[in-house]
């Protein structure tokens, strides 16, 4: 295994930064409760949740980033994880790098996903030098949506995700795209 430096990012309230063992308490009471996975195709047990925590934190370990934990600078409390991953699934748009989030259900309405993915935005673009970057939700999730939009993602329609059963009302998905050029040309001020 490659080890790469470790980044870690910061905005005015956040801090985008390696998994720690303690945030995996946490993390597991995320992914058990249903209003969180309420667009995923079920809630995940405890090992399986620390199983991604794993994922993330050995992902940042080799390339230096990817789904970071995420704390509130003030409190130090960890509230979930915000960052680039490159899809493992093969998708009808791979390759691609795609920005994600999944926070705690009472951190929700806060500003903090767009407010960490922004700054993700900026590391993909800025740092790592990506000509685009991706997200995608499942149709009915209205409030991952309203964030790409907020972060000036293009709507290109729609795919049936691979990794979703085909009985799923879960598996279509709607996918948004940021291209440098458009990214390059935002008014975020």
């Amino acid at each position: 295994m490659i080890v790469a430096d470790l980044i870690e990012l910061e905005t005015k309230r956040l801090r985008l930064k390696q998994w720690r063992l303690v945030d995996r308490e946490f993390f597991a009471a995320l992914n058990s409760d249903p209003r969180v996975m309420e667009f995923f195709p079920s809630l995940l047990t405890r090992a399986d949740s620390d199983a991604l925590a794993d994922r993330c934190q050995s992902l940042i370990e080799e390339r230096g980033w990817g789904f970071w934990a995420v704390e509130i600078k003030a409190t130090q409390e960890f509230i979930g994880f915000v960052g680039l991953n490159t899809p493992s699934a093969e998708l009808p748009f791979s390759p691609c790098v795609e920005i994600g989030w999944r926070l705690a259900f009472h951190q929700w309405g806060k500003g903090f996903a767009s407010e960490a993915a922004w700054e993700a935005l900026h590391f993909g673009f800025d740092v790592l030098g990506l000509q685009e970057i991706v997200s995608f939700t499942a149709l009915d999730n209205i409030r991952s949506r309203a964030v790409m939009m907020r972060l000036g993602m293009l709507e290109c329609g729609t795919f049936e995700h691979p990794q979703v059963q085909e009985s799923s009302g879960l598996r279509q998905h709607s996918l948004y795209r940021l291209s440098r050029d458009r990214y390059l040309n935002l008014d975020v001020s």
